[in-house]
């Protein structure tokens, strides 16, 4: 770590005395710079084995089921055949999408043939058809909603980007179900009035943002929706208390989600505007708003939510920093990214299970 001291302020303090005596207070503070993360051999061995080992792992589950009858107890690798493992749906999902990306990113990563390998027995043809057959139940219809919908749409954005045969395969495969979450998006947002403002799953700006990542290069209409709606929802917005952050359990923040998403749908010009009426002084001196959090125990799954807190945070603010080109909100970024980094290597699963995910998404926006 390198040190740089500056001089940050200069304050003049006037004292009303017999002799109007001017005294000058000079505080200085300490800056570190912190190193920017990035996806290489090493990076890459250190988050894809949290997901190769738990997609396949059935146990503990959170199914997140709604029971018609006693005849829906079931394993959850028979309700759910193509994303059982990683302890909840959503998150095999992301953990589909971490070794994906890896894949993607790094053809010649030392893994990839096993992970290819693995990932063709889960994303099938037949696993996808009963993995649609749940979401039209007429008790589980609302199934992950939005959070599980948007990071399934972030794997059909990887597939499709992807050049590459085995990618085209699976993509094919995956593709009723993008089709079924797409619809669902396109029936709900015009239903959802008022938008969920929290710093965990349901969280509305979170949702459409990763949606709408896939939505502008492969769905329009959905994409019009949710630029439409995102406007609707949040252009009035300012002041947003961002000082209040982080809630005990949060894993997103409410305002970086919410200036993440307007960031994608105004013009560089009206996100200026706009970002700087809802975090006023924020571009100036982001550090000054936002303190990296801290986990006091790995162990407890909600607790641990606040290490992916780092991360999310990190990659709305490499988004909006490299959209600016401002390097204090991107040094902020490398700070909370790297707090949390090796610690995701605790040997607990409440972390192991998720946080490679969110560690991987931060890397990828950081470049």
């Amino acid at each position: 770590m390198r040190k740089l001291f500056f001089l940050f302020f200069l304050v003049t303090v006037f004292f009303s005395c017999k002799d109007k005596q001017k005294v000058e207070a000079i505080v200085v503070l300490d800056e570190t710079v912190y190193l920017k993360p990035e996806l290489n051999e090493k990076s890459a061995n250190y988050l894809y084995h949290f997901a190769f080992e738990c997609i396949e792992q059935e146990y503990p589950n959170k199914l997140g089921q709604v029971l018609g009858d006693k005849t829906y107890l079931k394993e959850p690798s028979e309700l759910h055949p193509a994303f059982y493992g990683c302890f909840d749906w959503h998150s095999s999902v992301h953990g589909h999408w971490t070794l994906l990306n890896i894949m993607k990113e790094l053809p010649n990563f030392e893994h990839n043939e096993a992970i290819l390998k693995k990932l063709k027995t889960t994303i099938t043809k037949e696993n996808i058809l009963k993995e649609i057959t749940y979401f039209e139940d007429e008790h589980n219809k609302n199934f992950e909603r939005t959070y599980g919908w948007a990071w399934l749409l972030k794997i059909a954005e990887t597939l499709q980007d992807w050049d590459n045969a085995e990618a085209k395969l699976m993509y094919a495969d995956l593709k009723p179900l993008v089709e079924v979450i797409e619809k669902k998006y396109m029936e709900f947002l015009p239903k959802l009035k008022y938008p969920i403002r929290v710093g965990e799953h349901s969280n509305t700006a979170f949702g459409l943002s990763l949606a709408f990542d896939y939505a502008k290069k492969y769905a329009p209409d959905l994409a019009l929706m949710i630029g439409e709606k995102a406007k609707a929802y949040y252009m009035n917005d300012k002041g947003c208390p961002v000082t209040w952050e982080p809630g005990g359990f949060d894993f997103l923040s409410p305002c970086l989600q919410e200036a993440s998403l307007m960031l994608k749908v105004l013009s560089k010009e009206e996100f200026i505007t706009w970002f700087d009426a809802f975090l006023p002084n924020f571009r100036n001196n982001p550090s000054l708003y936002l303190e990296v959090a801290e986990v006091t125990d790995r162990s407890d799954g909600k607790l641990a939510h606040l290490d992916g807190l780092n991360f999310s945070r990190a990659w709305c603010i490499y988004e909006i920093g490299k959209a600016l080109n401002n390097k204090k909100m991107i040094n902020l970024a490398n700070k909370h990214f790297q707090y949390s980094y090796k610690k995701m290597d605790s040997g607990e699963y409440a972390g192991a299970h998720w946080l490679a995910s969110f560690g991987l998404y931060a890397i990828l926006k950081s470049n």
